[in-house]
């Protein structure tokens, strides 16, 4: 679970925290600074997506994505607050328990993040972080911490979202698409690598796909650099359908198992 998590499109978490008030008290000076907007025609409010995770044969895990929207703002900006929870099930739970919760509050034009609150609980190893993102001055603060970071820089949540609004109409086989992230203090560059149009099947069907390979670190975890396999839904939405991982010490798969409150028809064949 830790590897999908570190890289942002993955899947995600449970926990029992909420937003405090104190999510909102981030009021901006006056200034010039112009935000970017985003075309999204992606996701909207109302959406959840509901994932299995598979280690070899095993059910490790189910993990949840949710979109709501939230009446309160930032700085007189309109936000999405996305959460997601992820938890093992089964035997899984024996030998790793993972019990985590991810949130992130997200601008609804700019597909930036104002907000990040991240609860890990895996196998005993904690992680407590709350990053409050000063996309006008290229921050990043996390209590009396600061850190440098470029202007629109995501969290590992609004990754995953932001990389739903681009396009891939015109993609061509080994195309790569990049943008930052800001992942445990440091900002890593995500890379995604287009591979090409397939047809998919899961549990819940058939679909056309859209297949990336999202350029990882060759490291303890992965052996080659492609060696994570995502496809996603070849229509407006773009969520992932089905993700496959060959690590040094097993394989991983994730699958898309339900979803409701799409913004439009999904490609199912």
């Amino acid at each position: 679970m830790k590897l999908l998590t570190k890289f942002a499109i993955s899947l995600l978490t449970i926990g029992s925290i909420s937003a405090s008030d104190g999510v909102y008290n981030q009021q901006l000076e006056a200034s010039a600074f112009k935000y970017r907007t985003v075309k999204n025609t992606a996701f909207q409010a109302g959406e959840k997506l509901t994932y299995r995770l598979h280690y070899g044969l095993i059910d490790a895990a189910q993990a949840t994505l949710e979109v709501k929207k939230v009446e309160r703002k930032i700085s007189g900006r309109s936000l999405y607050r996305v959460i997601g929870k992820g938890k093992s099930i089964g035997s899984f739970n024996w030998f790793f328990k993972v019990d985590d919760r991810y949130e992130s509050y997200i601008d609804e034009e700019g597909i930036f993040p104002w907000v990040f609150i991240r609860r890990v609980n895996e196998g005993g190893y904690k992680i407590n972080q709350d990053y409050t993102f000063i996309q006008n001055k290229g921050k990043v603060k996390e209590g009396d911490k600061e850190y440098k970071a470029p202007t629109n820089v995501q969290d590992m949540i609004s990754s995953y979202y932001y990389a739903r609004t681009l396009d891939f109409s015109n993609a061509k086989k080994g195309d790569i698409f990049e943008f930052d992230s800001f992942v445990d203090g440091e900002v890593y560059p995500l890379k995604i690598k287009f591979l090409g149009r397939e047809k998919v099947k899961i549990r819940k069907g058939k679909y056309n796909a859209l297949k990336f390979s999202p350029v990882v670190q060759v490291d303890r975890i992965f052996k080659n650099e492609d060696d994570l396999q995502v496809w996603i839904s070849d229509d407006e939405n773009k969520i992932p359908l089905l993700a496959k991982a060959k690590i040094l010490f097993g394989s991983i798969k994730m699958e898309l198992t339900d979803y409701e409150g799409l913004r439009s028809d999904i490609s199912k064949i």
